[in-house]
């Protein structure tokens, strides 16, 4: 066994690593709400959400890992050279997710991803191995690559604060004049907004790893074409699921009470809005941020009912991070790959 081998097992390794990050650091995003609201006990609404989470990658289709997988293209780049690069791009978007985690501050898992690795590339062998796509959506209105990426990680925060805005509103018309004790009924349907919202958590942001992972094995020659095994499947499913069950409480403090207080209807309301528009990106092969939809969600809700009570420094606060994440993620995968470089431990 070579160098080739040996490094594609290290990349593989390292991007479960991030997939267990991702799900440790995205974990926060939908056991917030049911705890804020009191729904459910921190170990209860963990127990539920790693079950459908696991569930999430295995049957959720594999749209987002094949837009994830194809957004760089290093065919004609030496196999070494191009896992070093997929591997520099992976420790930075993990030191990303790990130092928004310590400081508490919801960030997005897949703008880190894509920033990890497009920094790297574009340092190491130029502009024109990423796909960028932005000439064909002019021209042809056709999403791919980054551009794909980019879309669907603007608008879907957007999407989200005016889905929350509009569910929340037609709940409060619903339940008008409802008494006190329908609290309990929204307790209890957090149960199933919250596997929900957890399926389509897994369903999205585990094939960001499945598609990378997959990468890794065309470079390395070891599956003839991009087509995402079971095992990749199955192993990033219980990567981003281990992670979810640690949890990232710092950022739960953030979420379930930063933004606004949360009580049993913006929870459920919360939750069903995220899932629908996660899902729904899924479906469509776009990689959205779980963070940036749960947030702006929540946003949404709390402007419809009392705009003031927004926490909106909170917010402000968020949106920086979410603006700094790809370019601070790409300078981690650079810092990186210029240490292997000078380490001479990029083969090529």
């Amino acid at each position: 066994m070579g160098v080739t081998y040996w490094l594609a097992v290290a990349t593989i390794a390292v991007v479960l690593i991030f997939d267990y990050t991702n799900g440790f650091h995205d974990a926060a995003n939908i056991v917030a709400q049911p705890i804020a609201s009191r729904a459910m006990t921190p170990i209860q609404a963990v127990l539920v959400v790693g079950t459908f989470e696991f569930l999430g990658p295995l049957l959720g289709g594999t749209a987002v890992a094949n837009t994830i997988g194809k957004f760089i293209v290093m065919d004609d780049i030496q196999a070494t050279l191009s896992m070093t690069i997929i591997l520099c791009g992976c420790l930075g978007a993990i030191t990303w997710n790990l130092a928004t985690w310590w400081y508490g501050i919801p960030s997005s898992s897949s703008h880190a991803l894509v920033g990890g690795l497009v920094g790297p590339v574009v340092v190491s062998v130029g502009p024109e191995y990423v796909v960028w796509g932005f000439d064909q959506m002019l021209t042809t209105g056709k999403m791919t690559g980054v551009a794909k990426v980019i879309v669907a990680l603007i608008l879907s925060p957007i999407v989200g604060f005016w889905a929350g805005y509009i569910v929340h509103r037609l709940m409060g018309f619903a339940l008008r004049g409802a008494k006190p004790v329908v609290n309990k009924y929204l307790r209890l349907g957090q149960y199933v907004s919250s596997a929900g919202l957890a399926f389509s958590h897994g369903t999205n942001d585990a094939q960001k790893s499945m598609g990378i992972i997959t990468m890794v094995l065309v470079m390395g020659g070891m599956i003839p074409e991009f087509k995402v095994p079971l095992w990749v499947i199955l192993s990033c499913a219980a990567a981003i699921t281990l992670g979810i069950l640690s949890g990232g409480w710092r950022i739960v403090r953030t979420i379930g009470f930063g933004i606004y207080k949360i009580r049993p209807l913006h929870a459920i309301n919360g939750q069903v809005t995220s899932a629908s528009v996660i899902l729904t990106a899924s479906l469509l092969g776009g990689p959205v941020s779980t963070t940036h939809v749960t947030s702006s969600g929540l946003m949404g809700i709390g402007a419809s009912e009392r705009a003031r009570a927004v926490h909106w420094s909170k917010a402000r606060e968020i949106l920086t991070t979410w603006v700094l994440t790809i370019p601070g993620a790409a300078v981690a995968g650079i810092v990186f790959y210029l240490v292997f470089k000078l380490g001479d431990l990029v083969f090529g």
